[in-house]
């Protein structure tokens, strides 16, 4: 049975959002929580797969990667492992989602100029097992969610 998040998870959720990289002393005044009861709390998030990374989050634009594309990929019967694992091998190929509809994977593909994107969609198509390709361009991303904002937000 997945792990149920509770107010108290969320609560600590959200103090973790707002710092920092607060210390679990911070955390503990923020949330009201003993420090032993905070720490309890993160182990067994950690443990239970919800919390699943510390790194922060990074604007692309910031990084040099103006070009956000979602990228739906029909598959060969058959090579969808192959494919994936094909995928998982271009850094630049941050999620790859696999879907019902027209095609059978989603990709979000950031890169550094429309030629790279150009150059990337080249390497897909060249896979063994992709038979066809159809991306759209994100303009702008008015909107930024994470997990985390939504669980913070439940209440």
């Amino acid at each position: 049975m997945a792990y149920q998040i509770d107010a108290l998870d969320r609560d600590l959720i959200t103090a973790l959002r707002r710092g920092d990289r607060p210390t679990v002393t911070d955390l503990a005044r923020a949330t009201g929580m003993a420090r032993g009861t905070v720490q309890t709390r993160l182990a067994r998030l950690i443990d239970s797969g919800a919390i699943v990374g510390w790194g922060p989050e990074l604007a692309s634009s910031a990084t040099g990667y103006q070009v956000t594309s979602f990228t739906t990929l029909s598959i060969a019967q058959g090579a969808l492992d192959r494919v994936i694992a094909a995928l998982d091998t271009l850094p630049e190929v941050l999620e790859v989602h696999v879907t019902t509809g027209r095609g059978d994977l989603l990709c979000r593909i950031v890169a550094r100029t429309n030629d790279h994107l150009h150059e990337l969609i080249q390497q897909i198509v060249a896979l063994d097992g992709v038979v066809r390709t159809d991306s759209q361009l994100a303009l702008a991303e008015p909107i930024h969610r994470t997990l985390a904002d939504l669980v913070a937000a439940t209440r």
